[in-house]
């Protein structure tokens, strides 16, 4: 009796770590909620130093010209895939000369730009088309890297979209971009130790899983979920192994 009432309450204590995990991941606020109470970014920088911040989650739109170079800043913390979407809507058609080839590139804090894992971010745009759509998914970020590598780190990550190849007569036509950068988790398969300051993070909101990860992870699991295991382990050899003693 006594064994099952050790094995009964490591089996409550490990499923009260799990429970206790999941609800302070949940309970976070929800980030669509936060970002639909504030009001969206209507316009972008022409470099760099200028580019607009927007949050996660957050949709920003700006009102532009054939040719202008579109810049905005976004945060991304250790632990995230960031995917970054612009949709470009183009000017009438009737207006138009030919095909444009229009761009999205993605650049980290230190400006250099960073290779899509996934998605089309270059797409060439029909005489006929109304609009063309852009997407880039990052690499995983990383809590830290070595000084010559090219790996995402926690901070701000800039968006620049333009035009690349258009017909001259069509530079200066109005359009009008919209941008969005949503992150999910990448799980505790990509969990990693380390830490980074955020690289030049000053004009950007910090996300809310922080800049290097939340505090659960697979890992946790795997190690809550082993110590349970291994209590039950021991419960049951004490079980098998242990002696009955006669009565005096």
């Amino acid at each position: 009796m006594r064994a099952t009432r050790v094995m009964t309450s490591a089996l409550l204590a490990g499923a009260a770590l799990f429970a206790s995990a999941g609800a302070a991941a949940a309970d976070g606020p929800s980030p669509s909620a936060s970002r639909s109470a504030e009001e969206a970014p209507t316009e972008a920088g022409t470099g760099f130093r200028t580019a607009t911040p927007v949050e996660q989650g957050q949709k920003a739109t700006a009102d532009a010209s054939t040719g202008d170079y579109l810049y905005w800043q976004v945060p991304a913390g250790a632990g995230q895939n960031v995917t970054a979407k612009a949709v470009v809507r183009l000017p009438e058609a009737a207006s138009r000369h030919g095909a444009a080839t229009w761009r999205l590139d993605v650049f980290d804090g230190l400006r250099r730009r960073q290779a899509c894992a996934s998605g089309e971010p270059a797409e060439r745009a029909g005489q006929q088309a109304a609009e063309v759509t852009l997407t880039c998914t990052l690499r995983t970020v990383r809590p830290w890297s070595e000084r010559w590598a090219d790996d995402p780190l926690p901070g701000a990550y800039y968006l620049r979209v333009t035009v690349t190849d258009v017909p001259d007569e069509d530079l200066g036509l109005p359009v009008k971009a919209e941008v969005q950068a949503t992150a999910k988790d990448a799980g505790g398969a990509r969990a990693e130790g380390g830490e980074l300051a955020p690289l030049h993070a000053a004009a950007v909101t910090e996300p809310d899983s922080g800049w290097n990860g939340g505090w659960w992870s697979g890992r946790w699991g795997w190690t809550v979920g082993g110590a349970v295991l291994g209590a039950l382990a021991a419960v049951g050899g004490y079980t098998l192994t242990r002696h009955p003693r006669g009565r005096a």
